[in-house]
């Protein structure tokens, strides 16, 4: 993925000599004078940065954007520790725009996640990002699976007031007679699809307009709150790929790590606040078959309890299908490669609801790594459900930490960037 990279002891040693570098934020801009910092008033005057995210993932894009657009009279900073943007868990997903039906009307994720789609939609049809509204069906296989369909149906008619159908086994077996429903079906039609990788090039030549600026191969290694807890900025030194450290000054920081997140949260915390990150592995396979042929994303009924959604049918924008994520809990962020001692299973839980399938057609495609605060449900109505955490740290100044940013992060990542400016700055 090609982007510019500012090399970043050059770009601090420029920053410390300049006299013309950007103006730091010290008052409400004046073309948004709605907005009032929430961060401290009397910043440290010779920060570098008045923002520093890290993560250069979808989120941490997102928020980069949105930070440098609507304040151009302050200075943006993108540090991602690999060498381009986006290569963690925001290119290894489903790349589903997520309608919001399964999170709870009182959580984050649904909140985030309908703003988000919302916005998504609007971006990708104003900078022509390559999407589709497939639609998604919800396919139960008996009456436990129909009663949480019909849970999911109550909630999205009466509480969210999200488009959602049901649709006959009869008119099913006209549109998709390749699937299987026994009991029910639910329709999602605001439900698509997305380039992830157009959408992230998108974001960051939005942010690079507006005059931010990517440092690549940038390390966070430690970070010091100046001042009382951060009432006068922030220090953090960060590494390049030979082991030089670099030293760079921001008034606030953004912790949109991703898979790292919790260990950026770490390095602030006293020991007895730290926190421990659960990796949700999920392995993809691809079906390069031609029949049976499905037009509709496929995701079985939700099962309280499990981490994941279920091993649903997807597909890309060429129309190529793909079967996945399982759940696989491994110990490592790294541990990438498609395990494909989990083919028996996948094979059985996509017949469910895909009889025809031809299982010798199957091939590993790919893992991705879903960063977890607890082994616990992806949906609302499941044991121990765990929600965003997306807030101003208390206790502390101008830090804004992101955990457990896991689905429907790709399709809440606009509506994320928003929260975030709300939380530094108010309205």
């Amino acid at each position: 993925m090609p982007v510019r990279n500012a090399p970043l002891r050059p770009l601090i040693k420029a920053l410390s000599l300049s006299s013309t570098s950007p103006p730091l934020l010290t008052s409400p801009p004046t073309t948004s004078l709605s907005f009032r910092r929430l961060f401290s008033q009397t910043p440290l005057r010779n920060a570098d940065f008045t923002h520093a995210v890290i993560g250069g993932g979808v989120v941490g894009l997102a928020i980069a954007q949105s930070l440098a657009r609507n304040h151009p009279s302050s200075s943006t900073l993108l540090l991602e520790r690999h060498g381009a943007i986006g290569t963690e868990t925001s290119s290894r997903n489903s790349e589903v725009i997520h309608a919001g039906i399964y999170y709870g009307a009182n959580s984050l994720k649904t909140a985030l996640c309908l703003r988000g789609k919302e916005l998504l939609y609007s971006l990708c049809a104003k900078h022509d990002i390559p999407h589709r509204r497939t639609g998604k069906w919800i396919v139960a296989q008996n009456d436990l699976q129909l009663a949480a369909l019909e849970q999911i149906h109550s909630f999205c008619k009466n509480e969210l007031h999200v488009p959602i159908e049901w649709v006959s086994l009869e008119t099913a077996r006209e549109r998709e007679p390749a699937v299987r429903a026994e009991t029910g079906i639910l329709e999602s039609p605001t439900t698509g699809i997305i380039d992830s990788h157009a959408l992230m090039l998108t974001l960051l030549g939005l942010f690079e307009e507006a005059g931010g600026t990517l440092a690549l191969s940038s390390d966070v290694k430690a970070i010091t709150p100046l001042g009382n807890k951060g009432s006068s900025g922030w220090e953090l030194v960060v590494s390049d790929p030979t082991g030089e450290t670099s030293t760079i000054t921001t008034e606030t920081l953004v912790n949109a790590a991703g898979l790292g997140a919790v260990e950026i949260n770490n390095l602030i915390v006293p020991q007895d606040q730290h926190k421990t990150l659960y990796y949700a592995k999920g392995n993809y396979f691809s079906y390069p078959a031609p029949q049976p042929k499905v037009s509709t994303l496929i995701y079985p009924a939700p099962e309280p309890g499990h981490g994941g959604l279920g091993t649903h049918l997807t597909m890309d924008l060429a129309g190529r299908i793909k079967f996945g994520p399982d759940v696989e809990w491994v110990d490592s962020p790294d541990d990438l490669a498609v395990n494909q001692s989990r083919l028996g299973q996948t094979i059985k839980e996509v017949k469910k609801y895909l009889p025809g399938l031809d299982e010798t057609q199957l091939v590993p495609d790919y893992a991705g790594i879903r960063p977890k605060l607890g082994r616990a449900s992806a949906v609302a109505h499941g044991k121990g459900f765990v929600d965003f955490w997306i807030e101003r740290e208390e206790g502390w100044e101008g830090w804004v930490n992101l955990l457990g940013i896991e689905s429907p992060g790709l399709t809440s990542c606009l509506a994320i960037g928003e929260r975030v400016g709300k939380l530094l700055y108010g309205r």
